[in-house]
């Protein structure tokens, strides 16, 4: 993902596509690949998945006790910093309030903000309260096969109701945050939330 030009306004909307669409957005059939570094490719035999309290308690899960969790489908419209909106989309992973319920068993609290970060340092901020009661998942599946590396593979937070680079790839660890704190994007100058109905591109958009 790379900085866009404010004065960037789209394509031409289909009809019937409005109503769906964020302000500024358009809608596009492609997956286009965007991301601030290069795709690392981790294999299976070596990933995890780690939740941490604030305190450094921890919960972790190689790749089979993770994929073994309970997982749900999802089917979402989601929405790019860039401009383009994807409808539609179809996912398969494990809810993060299945994996906070879990980690809890555990001895981990949570707090009110989450930093995800992912394999190539790549970390991202996002409140608590936008990935639990059915708002956030780590999804492996799209489309019904496994995720590809250069959308995110074998796993990524998938948060469809901010912008995607909220939605961050390769994730590797959840760690709550008494205080919020700006992730890797935000810390250069984009939108603290990133809510595409109001446009939270940048910092200072209301």
């Amino acid at each position: 993902m790379t900085p866009i030009s404010r004065g960037f306004r789209g394509r031409r909307q289909p009809e019937g596509a409005a109503a769906r669409l964020p302000p500024g957005q358009y809608e596009t059939r492609d997956f286009p690949v965007l991301s601030a570094g290069p795709t690392p490719r981790t294999p299976l035999s070596v990933w995890d998945l780690t939740l941490r309290s604030p305190d450094g308690q921890s919960a972790r899960w190689t790749w089979d006790e993770f994929v073994a969790l309970p997982r749900e489908k999802i089917t979402v419209d989601i929405h790019c910093v860039t401009k383009w909106s994807k409808f539609g989309t179809s996912w398969e992973g494990i809810a993060i309030d299945t994996l906070i319920s879990a980690a809890a068993a555990r001895g981990v609290k949570t707090a009110s903000y989450v930093m995800a970060r992912s394999d190539g340092g790549y970390t991202t901020n996002v409140p608590l309260a936008d990935l639990t009661n059915g708002k956030g998942w780590i999804a492996f599946n799209y489309g019904d096969a496994p995720l590809p590396p250069e959308h995110g593979g074998p796993a990524r937070l998938l948060v469809p109701h901010l912008y995607f680079w909220k939605s961050a790839k390769w994730v590797r660890e959840l760690r709550f945050m008494e205080n919020d704190t700006p992730g890797f994007w935000e810390s250069l100058g984009y939108h603290n939330y990133g809510d595409p109905w109001r446009e939270q591109r940048y910092a200072g958009d209301e």
